[in-house]
């Protein structure tokens, strides 16, 4: 629960009646390593920032799992449209690791949006940076070399070959598995 107080103070300073609100409200939850937060068709009804752990949102397409993002703790997990638009999910977010989070509902969302003008300030600062993180994604999809792509994926998590499968990252970068491993081979030589 600090860290996730933490990340929303150093956006703004909180009331202690906001901090109280919060401790009261925010929901702890352990998930599994690959159990899943949310799937498509269902809508997303949490807002969960990540503790612990290593989440990744993916799709598929043609029957394939195409990873669209990886989100490390200490970052906040969202099916943006689906929670916002209050619409059945095109995703799936999942749990690559166990994980420890802190969750509020949709409604209790709002409601402190209503009860706290500095909560609301917070809320579309965090929006805001998430989505030119989104914008960053698709814009190095497009404009990106494969190399680029896996030097960025590296400076942006620097661990994250060691936690997550080969698979997973060559389609994030939307790359064949071999090619990823050329790239890997050619960077270390």
């Amino acid at each position: 629960m600090e860290a996730f107080l933490s990340v929303c103070a150093a956006i703004h300073p909180m009331s202690v009646a906001l901090e109280s609100a919060l401790r009261e409200r925010v929901q702890a939850e352990a998930v599994p390593d690959r159990a899943y937060l949310l799937q498509p068709g269902q809508t997303a009804n949490r807002l969960y920032f990540l503790e612990q752990g290593l989440v990744r949102g993916f799709y598929l397409k043609e029957g394939k799992e195409v990873t669209s993002w990886f989100m490390p703790g200490g970052h906040f997990v969202i099916s943006i449209h689906s929670f916002f638009a209050r619409q059945p999910s095109h995703e799936y977010l999942q749990a690559l690791e166990d994980c420890r989070l802190w969750s509020l509902r949709y409604e209790q969302l709002q409601q402190l949006y209503r009860e706290f003008p500095e909560f609301n300030f917070i809320g579309r600062t965090l929006t805001e940076r998430y989505y030119v993180l989104s914008e960053q994604r698709a814009l190095h999809l497009r404009m990106y070399s494969a190399a680029e792509r896996y030097e960025q994926l590296l400076r942006d998590l620097p661990n994250i070959f060691q936690r997550v499968p080969l698979k997973l990252l060559a389609s994030h970068l939307g790359l064949t598995p071999e090619t990823l491993s050329r790239l890997r081979a050619h960077r270390s030589s």
